[in-house]
């Protein structure tokens, strides 16, 4: 039908405009840029003019951003490149950050959650699993309770969803030891010294949020200026530690039970090397911030089997296909969230995350570049692809514009022809190589 239109052309280079978006947001209205003189305010000839009905797809086609790659593989992509880029900026410098911050201490720590019960897993000795069995990799018993009646559902995802307060109060108290250790009170330490991080949240197979982190140390401007010389790598690792054990947050008390939260046993902390090797294995930046960049696509589902996107009754989880270990996540969630002193935690609009409502992706202020500047690096660079007319000398130009939601998602035809406008290809290859390359060091702490 399209062919027959005559807009197939036309719509193809529309949708192309995607980058393989597979879910875009429709958008109804107009744009028009005019020039205005800076002298007399008046305004004078249109520069560009955009109207959403003149375009083959009848819409204004808008990227959907959605970072989940099961949501839409194309701009999942994007961002995973992103966060790549900021966390490469923090380690080896550019975009904006300087590029001595490569001699700073940093380190990468994985922080877990503790235990609310005995899962299926494979021990890294080769032994058997508590359960007797020796399970494949692709097991899909693996992560989940040994005995789901004694698991403590209650507490894992009330866990998830303090664990964002539990990480600022780890980095409260990671300042103080970082101070101690340096002989300075808590005052004097910021005229010395400043810690930077980055991180990703990620979901165990047991539907528990654990933790991936950058941290530098740096002088007291941030990245500018050089740490002073008793920072060390050494000095962050023993600090990184006693924060880690000191760090707590008190939970409520329900049904006379008091939760209090704290980060779990196993925590694996590393030294970054430019191009070192640590106990045999190469932990280079270029490894930990392609490891770091392919979690932050990845949700729940992935990991646990759970959904994708949040629930408005319980009684959808009928018809979802989902792990019953998640569904028992998903239906403590749901039942927590009814309690009015837990009204605050959200629980039932965040059920789908198993309990979890914090950021994916979150940085130090001082860390490095932010996905926002990245962003506008990119639309910069679009709009001077498209060349538009130049204002002359002496002028400015004024932008009126008007949208309104439309709609989301591709008719049949048009995803059709998006398909094959884009065909089966990932994009960036070379990216999804650097994700995959020399970072199988860092597997055992995702484990």
């Amino acid at each position: 039908m399209l062919a027959s239109l005559g807009t197939m052309p036309e719509l193809a280079r529309q949708l192309s405009g995607l980058g393989g978006c597979t879910h875009p947001i429709r958008l109804d209205g107009h744009r028009t840029e005019y020039e205005v003189n800076q002298t007399t305010g008046e305004i004078g000839r249109v520069l560009n003019h955009l109207d959403s009905t003149t375009l083959p797809a009848g819409n204004l086609l808008v990227r959907c951003n959605n970072r989940r790659a099961t949501r839409c593989a194309a701009c999942a992509e994007i961002y995973r490149r992103d966060t790549y880029q900021l966390i490469t900026a923090g380690l080896r410098g550019g975009k904006g950050t300087p590029e001595q911050v490569a001699t700073h201490p940093r380190v990468f720590a994985t922080f877990t959650a503790p235990s609310f019960g005995p899962v299926h897993n494979r021990p890294s000795s080769g032994r058997a699993c508590r359960c007797g069995t020796r399970h494949d990799e692709t097991d899909p018993a693996l992560g989940t309770p040994i005995d789901p009646e004694t698991y403590d559902y209650e507490a894992a995802v009330l866990w998830n969803a303090h664990a964002g307060a539990l990480w600022r109060r780890f980095s409260i108290y990671l300042r103080r030891e970082v101070a101690k250790r340096g002989g300075l009170t808590q005052r004097a330490f910021r005229d010395h010294a400043r810690i930077s991080f980055a991180k990703v949240a990620e979901y165990q197979k047991r539907g528990a949020v654990h933790f991936h982190a950058v941290i530098r140390l740096d002088g007291p401007e941030g990245g500018d200026t050089s740490p002073p010389a008793w920072a060390t790598a050494e000095l962050l690792t023993h600090a990184i530690r006693a924060a880690t054990t000191a760090a707590r947050v008190n939970g409520p008390q329900i049904d006379g039970r008091a939760h209090t939260f704290t980060f779990g046993r196993q925590l694996d902390i590393r030294t970054i090397r430019s191009a070192d090797f640590d106990d045999g294995q190469e932990l280079t930046e270029r490894a930990v911030a392609a490891y770091i960049a392919k979690y932050a696509t990845k949700g729940a589902e992935t990991a646990t089997g759970t959904l994708d996107r949040p629930i408005r009754f319980l009684a959808e989880l009928a018809q979802a296909r989902i792990t019953d270990h998640a569904r028992r996540m998903i239906r403590t969630a749901w039942t927590l969230g009814a309690r009015p002193e837990l009204a605050d935690l959200r629980l039932r609009a965040w059920a789908h995350m198993l309990g979890f409502r914090g950021h994916f992706s979150t940085k130090s202020r001082r860390y490095s570049t932010t996905l926002g500047a990245l962003r506008d690096a990119r639309a910069e660079w679009r709009r001077a692809q498209a060349a538009p007319v130049a204002p002359q000398d002496g002028e400015t130009t004024l932008v009126l514009a008007h949208w309104v939601f439309a709609g989301t998602g591709l008719s049949n035809a048009e995803a059709w022809l998006a398909a094959s406008v884009h065909g089966d290809s990932r994009l960036s290859r070379e990216a999804a190589r650097e994700a995959g390359r020399d970072h199988t060091d860092l597997e055992g702490a995702a484990a």
